[in-house]
């Protein structure tokens, strides 16, 4: 029992001697914390300041001329521009379009986080340019509005931008908004290739009863030269099966004719292999040469006929070679397969729905082998509205509520393509009945109207 005492004793003795070191230690750091902070606040030594002069009336040189150890600098130049940098000896000419009094600063931060500024009053005598305009109702119209350039000082161009528009070097430009809502315009001043802007938002109270009659004829093609107009369409061939498995081979013209005002597309049987080549047919498209955004498009035509036939009249987006497909959108006015004959189909591809999950609808259309019929659309920022004959014999309406690049691609120029394809992942479904060919698509005529 007591040397069970002892050797209690002797670590009761240890354990404080540790408390006891602990505690010193903890004090220890806490003074080497104080005298650190204390050193790194003494070691803030610099000094913040700059001057300026004036290169121009309205642009004016700044130049850094702090001293001491920091690491980086932010300027601020008091009309909205700023910058940042590590770059001590770097200048900046800013402009100052707007006569007025202007609070510069420069903030210079050092290693440690520490920030000192100066700042100073640049005053600018003149105005050389401020951007400003008015906009009002024209009459009693809710949807016809008048914009009206009031900017002072002298301007290389302006643009005025509002519904996806953008409209060019007008001081005065009667805008219309179809649809009632809020509506943001911007005016673009553009000097000396530096851009000035100012944006004023409306709201438009009523939708315009008498929308369709707004639109005129903007440009048509109504095949009534002797040959495909070069200027317009080009020929894409080969025959690579496009994406959809398809058999025909596209030629350079040699399935194609125009007389008396019609454009025939004929697709041809080359043998009975039912295979990847064994047909011919024609592929039109106006890339680069006619491309449109928003309008009413029509396209009168008379369709083909039988098991394998593959019709189309349809746009893509002219972005395509940059973002690719289905980022790029289709629009199909109209598309046509023969083993389900009489009913015609419109549909839209997106990102967010495409291929067999793109969003669309069909018709019933009896007579479309045998007549001629128009297969038109009403693209606007808004929708796409699929009618046949008449806009009040709609197919299908694409309208989403949420307009993102994944649901709607459609706020760009799109190009028109016209094919017969044969066979293919849908045309093809039920496979091919050669004793059909040749077929024909005709086309009387192809016509954009806009606002």
């Amino acid at each position: 029992m007591p040397k069970l005492s002892h050797f209690s004793e002797s670590m009761l003795e240890r354990v404080a001697q540790s408390r006891k070191l602990t505690l010193s230690l903890k004090m220890m750091f806490v003074f080497l914390t104080f005298v650190s902070c204390e050193e790194k606040s003494s070691e803030a030594n610099f000094a913040v300041d700059f001057s300026f002069e004036f290169q121009t009336p309205n642009r004016v040189a700044f130049s850094n001329g702090s001293t001491g150890e920091y690491y980086s600098l932010i300027w601020d130049f008091g009309n909205g521009e700023t910058r940042e940098t590590t770059n001590k000896r770097e200048e900046y000419t800013i402009y100052y379009p707007v006569a007025g009094d202007y609070e510069v600063s420069l903030t210079a931060v050092d290693f440690q986080g520490v920030r000192k500024e100066a700042s100073k009053t640049v005053t600018i005598a003149s105005t050389d340019l401020q951007a400003a305009f008015e906009v009002a109702p024209i009459g009693s119209s809710a949807n016809d509005w008048r914009l009206t350039n009031t900017s002072l000082g002298a301007f290389d161009s302006v643009v005025w931008v509002y519904r996806g528009r953008r409209v060019g070097n007008t001081n005065q430009h009667d805008a219309y908004f179809p649809f009632s809502g809020s509506y943001t315009i911007v005016m673009e001043l553009h000097k000396d290739e530096t851009m000035h802007s100012q944006s004023k938002t409306i709201s438009v109270t009523q939708d315009d009863p008498g929308y369709l009659d707004r639109f005129e004829l903007a440009w048509s093609d109504e095949f009534d030269q002797a040959e495909l107009d070069g200027d317009t369409w080009t020929y894409e061939t080969g025959a690579t099966g496009w994406g959809n498995n398809e058999l025909q081979n596209y030629t350079n013209g040699g399935n194609l004719s125009i007389a008396e005002g019609i454009m025939t597309i004929t697709a041809e049987k080359v043998n009975d292999n039912t295979a990847a080549g064994s047909y011919t047919s024609t592929r039109i498209v106006s890339r680069a040469k006619r491309e449109f955004q928003y309008g009413k498009f029509e396209i009168r035509a008379n369709l083909p006929q039988g098991r394998g036939t593959w019709p189309a009249i349809w746009m893509l987006g002219s972005n395509i070679g940059s973002v690719d497909w289905p980022a790029c959108g289709e629009i199909d006015i109209m598309e046509y397969v023969g083993y389900q004959p009489n009913v015609i189909h419109s549909t839209v591809h997106t990102p967010s729905g495409f291929g067999g999950n793109g969003s669309g609808s069909s018709m019933q259309l009896t007579t479309c082998e045998e007549e001629f019929h128009v297969y038109g659309i009403i693209w606007n920022e808004r929708y796409i509205s699929f009618y046949v004959d008449d806009s009040e014999n709609e197919v299908f309406r694409y309208a989403p509520a949420l307009k993102t690049p994944e649901t709607w691609p459609f706020d760009q120029p799109f190009f028109f393509i016209m094919n017969i394809a044969i066979g293919g992942s849908w045309g093809g479904v039920e496979g091919v009945d050669n004793s059909i060919f040749p077929q024909t698509m005709e086309i009387d005529y192809v016509r954009v109207y806009q606002e």
